[in-house]
């Protein structure tokens, strides 16, 4: 049964991957521009303890096919070992609306900004022969061809980064706006710290989300639902209110670094080729 619902959950991926050619595209492109200025990542070699068998995938070579097991089954296998486990990237992009917001029209939504990011990674790690995977997912995406795959997935992702099927020393990637209380992050860390995982968080904001422009008397709305908060004089708020966000800032980075994660910010007004590189590059870094 648990095979048939991965199955589904695979299909119903594909099917709704083919469906977002756009954002593929701007994801395929955008890595395109990245990968002119790396080189792929560097590999010390296989490794010789078994891991798992998984099935074979379009662009698996034959040579790595475990024929033996292939043959108690009617599919084909591939034996994959301790070391190949630990080249697998999970990524993961917050949704909900607080990320579906932006403050002016001609920017991205920081969702929209958070899966590009996402699925341009993917495309470079994925041209470097290495195994990415949605948390969450059934199984890890291999192949160039995997990308639509992937950006149909995303709806599925859970709403808090977790995954307890994902292999000891894989690394992660995080992309949400972390504006949650701390405690809510540390508790999503330290879950996946205590699997052996490491990695990154991209914190990703829209500009008034950290100049806070306004002025004059405003109604804030909270996405989630609450009450709403009139503010009568916004311009006065805003050292406060900048300082606030430093602090939640500084707390994200310590904790971060508590529990083997890097972390860095991003806006939606700049330019998605330097966060790709950034990211690209402390993941060649290790």
């Amino acid at each position: 049964m648990a095979e048939v619902a991965q199955n589904a959950l695979t299909a119903r991926a594909e099917a709704l991957g083919a469906r977002l050619p756009p954002l593929v595209v701007k994801a395929e492109r955008i890595a395109a521009t990245v990968m002119q200025g790396v080189h792929g990542r560097r590999r010390s070699g296989q490794g010789d303890a078994f891991w798992q068998f998984r099935p074979y995938l379009p662009g698996d070579a034959a040579s790595r096919v475990d024929w033996r097991q292939s043959a108690r089954s009617d599919r084909v296998f591939i034996r994959e070992t301790e070391w190949e486990a630990a080249q697998t990237v999970a990524l993961w992009s917050a949704r909900g609306p607080g990320m579906a917001w932006r403050s002016r029209d001609t920017l991205p939504l920081k969702q929209e900004r958070a899966e590009m990011l996402l699925l341009a990674l993917a495309a470079l790690l994925l041209r470097g022969g290495e195994r990415v995977r949605g948390l969450g997912a059934p199984r890890a995406f291999i192949g160039r061809a995997a990308l639509a795959p992937l950006a149909g997935f995303l709806p599925e992702q859970p709403p808090v980064p977790s995954d307890p099927r994902l292999p000891r020393h894989a690394r992660v990637v995080l992309f949400s706006d972390f504006l949650a209380p701390l405690e809510e992050t540390r508790a999503a860390l330290a879950g996946l710290a205590a699997q052996g995982l490491r990695g990154h968080l991209l914190q990703i904001l829209d500009p008034a989300e950290e100049t806070l422009p306004f002025a004059g008397h405003i109604r804030f709305e909270d996405p989630s639902g609450g009450a709403p908060a009139p503010i009568p004089r916004t311009e006065a708020l805003r050292g406060a209110y900048q300082a606030a966000l430093a602090r939640h800032r500084e707390g994200l980075a310590a904790m971060a670094l508590s529990l083997g994660f890097s972390f860095a910010t991003h806006r939606t007004d700049q330019p998605p080729e330097l966060a790709l590189l950034a990211l690209f590059q402390r993941l060649e870094a290790g």
